[in-house]
């Protein structure tokens, strides 16, 4: 065991059942179905509230995933409630796809086609045959693997474009919100299609689809990533960057994403790179770690940094942080780790009501007017994290 104390697994244990109790409980919708779509920061459920096939997905793959560690039948239950409802109202058995958004009764809304939210549908549904076994979610996963392959990928400059409107022609506004940049390609999109391939590939190992995880983690090395360790985040389809940006957050949740698709295909020399880098990478986004925890953003144009501590930022730090430890041994990724883990354990988990609060302020303040769950607020940041962890704190011990 390192000489830096960890966390016990019997507290991260606690805290994993902690996020699924809540969920279970609080974000089941009995009159129409599947989940609510938003339960408001006083914990006030917006019946109304429009449903997002991310926050739906990012269900389906926590509890899916949740199981094969819990053996849980309530854990799998919620799993095969939010996979009905996916194949039921997201799923666009006209166009191929899924819908961006659906209204609370289950009807079709935003049909865009954000290539962002395929992919987290083939994540969760991945993570569900595996837990259930269902064959018919491991064939709806490769046909939405298809769509994406036939309608996003460039095969000219590589990468894949970002949205589409429900036929799959062009739209005007590609953004995934309000904070991100109108452009093509994004590295936050090319992540997440990294992520749910490489889940995919590991229960399916199609050689189309090992070409394809091969070619971005290429994509990543070519042009995503900066030769200082940090990640673009904006691109033209010619992959020239359109914002100086950092997000420390996308920054150490890539590390260790990146070195997992490189295991998924078992390339050993990518293995061998991709460690390399994942530590380049978290010594880069450490820079974003302060005298609590990891802030959300700074951009170097304006000097302007964004000092805000968000839930999903601070999950992935503790994971990217212990993974940096697994392939140095360095102690300081440690040190850095229990700071983040104490920072959150006593300023973002809710102690009254469960879960975890969107972030804090530079001040210490919540951050007001955001959801405890929502299109954006899932269990799936948190609860991975705690699965990580246990899994490799008990593989180290």
């Amino acid at each position: 065991m390192p000489a830096t104390s960890l966390p016990s697994t019997s507290e991260i244990e606690f805290e994993l059942q902690a996020i699924l109790r809540y969920w279970k409980q609080r974000s089941r919708d009995n009159e129409y179905g599947g989940f609510v779509g938003q339960i408001d920061q006083s914990e006030q459920i917006i019946p109304s509230a429009d449903k997002g096939s991310v926050l739906n997905a990012r269900i389906l793959w926590s509890f899916s995933a949740a199981y094969l560690r819990t053996g849980s039948k309530e854990d799998l239950e919620v799993a095969e409630r939010s996979y009905l409802y996916i194949k039921s109202h997201f799923i666009d058995y006209t166009f191929g796809g899924v819908y961006w958004t659906v209204d609370f009764k289950g009807n079709a809304k935003d049909k865009k086609k954000q290539i962002y939210a395929i992919a987290f549908t083939i994540y969760g549904l991945a993570a569900y045959f595996s837990a259930s076994g269902d064959e018919n979610a491991l064939v709806l996963a490769k046909s939405l693997y298809a769509d994406i392959e036939k309608h996003s990928y460039d095969i000219n400059e590589l990468g894949y474009f970002e949205a589409f409107a429900r036929n799959w022609t062009q739209l005007d506004d590609l953004r995934l919100s309000d904070k991100d940049a109108n452009e093509k390609k994004t590295m936050n999109t090319h992540l997440h299609i990294l992520e749910a391939y490489s889940l995919l590939y590991t229960l399916w190992p199609d050689e189309g689809l090992k070409h394809q995880i091969i070619k971005l983690l290429e994509v990543f090395r070519t042009y995503i990533l900066k030769p200082d360790g940090h990640l673009g985040l904006f691109f033209n389809e010619y992959w020239d960057p359109k914002s100086e940006a950092i997000s420390y957050g996308h920054d150490i949740e890539a590390s260790w994403l990146l070195l997992e698709a490189a295991e998924a295909v078992k390339e050993v020399e990518l293995i061998t790179e991709f460690k390399q880098l994942a530590l380049k990478i978290s010594l880069a986004a450490i820079e974003g770690i302060d005298k609590d925890a990891m802030v959300y953003e700074f951009n170097p144009e304006n000097d302007h940094l964004i000092a805000e501590k968000h839930w999903w930022v601070q999950a992935e730090a503790l994971v990217g942080l212990y993974n940096a430890f697994q392939i140095s041994k360095d102690e300081r990724f440690l040190q850095h780790f229990n700071k983040i883990w104490n920072y959150t354990t006593t300023q973002l988990i809710d102690k009254t009501n469960g879960e975890w609060f969107w972030g804090r302020k530079e001040d210490g303040s919540l951050m007001a007017g955001e959801d405890k769950a929502g299109l954006w607020k899932c269990p799936y940041h948190n609860s991975r994290a705690c699965l990580e962890l246990l899994n490799r704190i008990q593989t180290l011990a």
